[in-house]
């Protein structure tokens, strides 16, 4: 995934956004591009549509691209070190008065690897977490431009709504800001095993 730092590399010493998260696979990714969708039609609501559905563990950080293969390195060898996390989402929730988004359930491995990366980049790369200090996992469908009016109008609807998936979260992916918008940067494969006993 090189090629797209690459592509938005004009200056290295120039700082760019990162953060990361888990992605889910294409057919979750499809329902919730939907929701994110009707968000748009119907509330006007469109900011969500700007990144990949995902799950952030690091909150965005700024980073120097010249430095890119530091950044890079960490995360793989961490990913190394760490099994694929079971996630379950269920339903929806919010963040009055401008988040909704879909519920993840807060399982001990999906907070034990957020703690544990947040651990990794204020330690090895001096990235503070600070937002995430207290985690709540979450995939967000609609948020920052869904006016209060609009969310007032909306969240009575999705909070009965309800959905259900699992899946095997076997990657982390970092996400860099173009600009415009939200592209995957690279993937790390969480290649440790589980053990018998997990």
């Amino acid at each position: 995934m090189k090629s797209t730092v690459s592509a938005i590399e004009s200056d290295g010493s120039a700082l760019r956004r990162f953060f990361v998260a888990l992605v889910p696979p294409s057919s979750i990714q499809s329902v919730a591009r939907q929701i994110e969708q009707t968000f748009s039609d119907r509330f006007n609501s469109h900011a969500a549509q700007r990144s990949p559905p995902h799950i952030t563990l690091q909150a965005p950080f700024k980073w120097p691209l010249n430095r890119y293969a530091e950044l890079s390195a960490t995360l793989a060898d961490f990913a190394q070190h760490q099994s694929p996390v079971p996630i379950t989402l269920s339903g929806f929730g919010a963040f009055p008065p401008k988040v909704i988004y879909i519920h993840v359930e807060q399982t001990p491995d999906l907070m034990a690897i957020q703690s544990a990366l947040a651990a990794e980049m204020a330690t090895t790369l001096h990235i503070a977490n600070d937002r995430y200090r207290t985690f709540t996992p979450h995939m967000t469908v609609a948020f920052r431009d869904l006016k209060p009016k609009a969310f007032k109008a909306a969240w009575p609807e999705f909070e009965q709504r309800s959905l259900t998936f699992e899946f095997l979260a076997s990657h982390l992916t970092l996400l860099i800001h173009t600009g415009q918008e939200w592209t995957v940067a690279d993937r790390f494969n969480l290649a440790a095993k589980v053990s018998a006993t997990h």
